[in-house]
């Protein structure tokens, strides 16, 4: 699957239409809270360190979006339950799979609406499937709807009916089918006018909130640049949304986002109460909660070390670099990757960023994908004199006046690298590093950015797009097949170290082979193996230098209630559903 860069109306209308919706119940098994304990009204609040890029569901790229933050982060037909891992139906109430296992047909739960109270039908997914699949909009969710060059066709059986057609079986055939819907009756008009480029005109930051139309349990109500999002309740969720006693859900209000500075300002939002959840990542920042929990300042529950990360940190460099020869035949280079990885003390990271709780990487499985992970794959572990040896082996055996490798030529070993502010722990990685490689010579220029801007470069196209290296992580992905469709395939939207729309080393290509091999083997061990061979192909060209990661750390303000039980919280699924949660105290 992809990965990513996270009105009412009268109450008559609502309970006249309630009883046609066919609903799905939220399983108390997903909940901690007790059967009846659970209060209606109130505000949850969280935090991110980032800016808002656009309420578009179809320009954005980043994890945490708005437009995923209203769609329960993305689900659609179907979702998985947390204390199985299994995909159940969810917009849809059944499906049927073919003999050949090339076709899914969904039955789409009756009687959901939209925030705007126009009902949900087929005609919403095939939209939806149209604008994300045009090139021209730039979607980051299109790469999941190919199999090679051949495309996974979506098609109307009738209003309540969609056929998924597969061209080969396909193990993420489920994750493909769970994407989103948006609006017909508000995109539709203008995309069927304008193309694309209405499309991308749509849904800015500076749209008005009584525009915004989704199916999910909150829509946005409004929006302050560098402040905060609001979101309101959806008065429609509830009519086909139930909790295990079949009362309406979501239970709160409303949900709100503030945007603050940094990982410090977030800590503080949580420690002074202005903010209900936070997912610490450093030793320091687990120490404060817990003195302040200890002390009586803060009623608060943390969890520590719930699990290994579901997500990366990584360092890529840019192959498309024009007007830049040198540094793009240098970027290009398995060996400079090589020797870069060799300068990343990935203990060190673990042991200053992380305080020791976190987990060292050097391929693109998550570390909590356990079965996933070929443990005899190359790895490029800290190594100075390794690094030394390769970067000879490139001609840089020389320093200058000012202590810095040089070629022949003189052509001094440097580069810039970026990251987004803000992020602290990113900034401290980026500065290990920079400390790592001055000591053999090579210079790296360091300086944090704004995030939009990060991901703007990192999204660019083109033979020469305006970076040299960023560090930046990746979030999503499948338990079926843990491989980015946006970023093994050469043309992925995330295929972030090249973005030519071609293979440029033999060694892409065969990831790619090995991708859609594996995607399309519904034999979990031969998937697991082919996997494995991935993975040995990636450690051998090195496109992502892999970094570290910490462990997943939870915690959240006793106020709010109907969090997960303790056996489902990890990085996979999280503190608790959004739906299920519920003002306290």
């Amino acid at each position: 699957m992809k990965r990513s860069i996270s009105g009412i109306l009268a109450l008559s209308l609502v309970l006249a239409s309630a009883a046609l919706a066919q609903a799905f119940t939220w399983p108390a098994s997903w909940t901690r809270a007790k059967p009846g304990e659970a209060k209606r009204g109130g505000t949850y609040i969280e935090a991110t360190i980032s800016d808002f890029r656009t309420m578009n569901p179809f320009l954005t790229a980043e994890a945490g979006s708005i437009p995923d933050r209203m769609t329960l982060n993305g689900i659609g037909l179907v979702t998985r339950d947390p204390t199985t891992g299994k995909w159940i139906p969810y917009m849809a109430t059944s499906w049927k799979v073919s003999k050949d296992q090339t076709e899914i047909t969904f039955k789409i739960r009756r009687g959901m609406k939209w925030s705007d109270g126009q009902p949900i039908t087929a005609d919403d997914w095939i939209m939806t499937y149209r604008i994300h699949m045009d090139p021209k909009v730039g979607s980051n969710l299109r790469d999941s709807f190919f199999i090679g060059d051949k495309v996974v066709k979506v098609e109307k059986i009738d209003d309540y009916t969609l056929r998924f057609i597969y061209p080969k079986p396909d193990a993420e055939a489920f994750a493909i089918a769970s994407f989103s819907p948006w609006p017909a009756h508000v995109f539709g008009p203008v995309y069927e006018k304008q193309g694309a480029d209405g499309i991308k005109k749509m849904w800015g930051l500076n749209e008005d909130p009584a525009k915004i139309v989704t199916w999910g349990p909150f829509v946005v109500a409004a929006y302050r640049p560098g402040e905060r999002v609001i979101f309101k309740r959806n008065p429609y969720f509830g009519e086909w949304n139930k909790d295990a006693a079949g009362n309406p859900l979501p239970y709160l209000d409303a949900y709100q986002v503030n945007i603050v500075k940094d990982t410090n300002a977030e800590l503080a939002a949580f420690l002074t109460g202005e903010i209900d959840q936070m997912n610490p990542a450093t030793v320091e920042q687990i120490a404060q909660i817990k003195k302040a929990i200890n002390a009586g300042k803060l009623d608060a529950t943390l969890k520590v070390n719930a699990s290994p990360i579901a997500s990366s940190q990584f360092v890529v460099f840019n192959w498309n670099k024009k007007s830049d020869p040198f540094k793009e035949k240098l970027f290009r280079s398995a060996k400079f990757r090589k020797a870069m990885s060799h300068l990343i003390n990935r203990q060190a990271v673990v042991e200053v960023v992380y305080g020791g709780l976190g987990t060292p990487m050097y391929g693109s499985v998550y570390p909590v994908l356990t079965q996933w992970i070929n443990k005899d794959a190359p790895k490029y572990p800290y190594d100075p004199e390794a690094a030394k040896k390769l970067l000879a082996e490139l001609g840089f055996t020389k320093k200058d006046a000012e202590g810095y490798l040089a070629d022949a030529q003189g052509r001094r070993l440097e580069f810039n690298l970026a990251t987004n502010a803000g992020n602290k722990q990113r900034e401290q990685i980026a500065k290990l590093f920079v400390d790592e490689a001055k000591k053999v010579g090579v210079k790296i220029n360091f300086r944090p950015i704004d995030f939009n801007t990060l991901v703007g470069q990192l999204l660019s196209k083109g033979p020469d797009r305006p970076f040299d290296a960023i560090i930046i992580g990746l979030t999503g992905g499948g338990l079926d097949w843990p491989f980015g469709s946006n970023v093994v395939p050469c043309r992925g939207n995330l295929h972030m170290w090249n973005r030519a729309g071609t293979c440029l080393d033999p060694r892409e290509t065969l990831m790619e082979y090995y991708y859609y091999k594996g995607r399309t083997t519904l034999d979990f061990e031969k998937r697991v193996q082919i996997g494995y061979k991935l993975q040995e192909v990636e450690g051998e060209l090195l496109p992502i230098v892999y970094i570290a990661g910490p462990n997943y750390h939870t915690a959240w303000n006793n106020r709010i209630g109907g969090w997960h039980p303790d056996k489902i919280i990890s990085s996979i699924w999280g503190s608790g559903e959004l739906p299920l949660l519920f003002r306290a105290k």
